[in-house]
C-alpha cells in the first residue's frame, strides 16, 4: 500500500517572488495567499470543490459548453498557485488533460509538495511566464484557455493586450473558450478595458459577476469568456449562476459589449 501524503503545515514560506502563506480554514480546506493576497482555497478530501466564486463561474461556463464528463479538454491554465481549478477540472473531466503556468518555481514545488494534485499528464505544472509560454505553443492545440494570472489585485499587463490575446486566439480550436479572470476597483476602468481589448479579437464575447460588481458598487471579478463560435449563454448556466451561494449575473451579446467602453490595450 502507497504511503499517505503528509498533511501540509500552516505558516509563512518564502518563495521566488516573495512569500506564500498557508492557512487551515474552518471547513478543513486550505487557503493559499501570496504575498498577502488570497489565491487559492483547496480541500483535500474534495477534488472537485471550489472556493472561490470566480472559479465556480469559469467552471460553469466550461461545463455548460462541454457537458459531457467524457470530453477530452485540452486546457492551458495561465496562473497555477495551488492548482486549484486544474484539479477540480480534472476531475470533473477524467480524459482532460491541463498545463498550468507559473511564473513562481518555489510556489510550484510547494503546490506539489502540500497538496495531491494530479499528476503528468493529466496536470503537468510549467513554471515560466504566461506569455512566453503560450506564444510558444502550436496553433490549436487548446480548447480552453483560463487566464488567472495577477500580480497583486491586477493582472500583469503584458497578458492584458490586443497581441497577447490575438496569441490565446491562436492557440485555441475554432470555437475554443478564453476565460480571462478581471479584478478591478470599483472605478471598473481596468476590466472595461480589458473587455474592449478582448472584444477587439473575439468575435463573441459575455461576462459573469454579481450585480453589484457590474454597477461599481464594490471591488472584485469579472469573468470573461470569449470565442470565435458562441459563448456559453443557456438558461441552464443562468440558473446554476443564480444559485450560487454568491449569486452572479450573466452578461451576453451587446451589453457585454457595450460594457467593454475602455481604451484598447495594445503592446507599447
Amino acid at each position: 500500500m502507497a504511503a499517505s501524503r503528509p498533511a501540509p503545515t500552516a505558516g509563512v514560506f518564502d518563495i521566488s517572488t516573495g512569500t506564500a502563506e498557508l492557512v487551515h480554514s474552518i471547513d478543513g480546506g486550505w487557503l493559499l495567499s501570496i504575498n498577502g493576497a488570497q489565491s487559492s482555497h483547496i480541500d483535500p478530501d474534495r477534488p472537485e470543490q471550489l472556493d472561490f466564486e470566480y472559479m465556480r463561474q469559469a467552471a460553469a461556463a466550461i461545463a455548460d459548453r462541454y457537458r459531457e464528463p467524457s470530453t477530452p479538454l485540452r486546457v492551458l491554465h495561465l496562473g497555477g498557485a495551488a492548482c486549484a481549478l486544474p484539479r477540480s477540472l480534472a476531475q470533473r473531466y477524467p480524459q482532460s488533460r491541463h498545463v498550468a503556468v507559473e511564473i513562481d518555481a518555489e510556489l510550484a514545488r510547494l503546490a506539489r509538495e502540500w497538496f495531491d494534485l494530479p499528476r503528468a499528464p493529466r496536470l503537468r505544472i510549467r513554471v515560466g511566464d504566461a506569455r512566453e509560454v503560450t506564444e510558444s505553443l502550436l496553433p490549436q492545440t487548446r480548447d480552453v484557455v483560463m487566464r488567472d494570472a495577477f500580480s497583486g489585485s491586477l493582472t500583469p499587463e503584458h497578458l492584458t493586450t490586443v497581441e497577447f490575446t490575438q496569441a490565446v486566439q491562436k492557440v485555441l480550436v475554432p470555437g475554443g473558450l478564453y476565460i480571462a479572470n478581471c479584478g478591478d476597483r470599483r472605478d471598473l476602468n481596468s476590466v472595461r478595458s480589458e473587455v474592449s481589448t478582448i472584444g477587439e479579437v473575439f468575435e463573441n464575447i459575455a461576462l459573469i459577476s454579481d450585480p453589484a460588481m457590474f454597477k461599481g458598487r464594490r471591488s472584485g471579478n469579472i469573468v470573461a469568456i470569449a470565442s470565435d463560435g458562441a459563448v456559453p449563454d443557456s438558461a441552464d448556466l443562468e440558473r446554476t449562476l443564480r444559485s450560487d451561494p454568491e449569486p452572479a449575473r450573466l452578461m451576453t451579446g451587446n451589453a457585454a459589449r457595450a460594457f467593454g467602453s475602455g481604451r484598447v490595450r495594445r503592446d507599447a
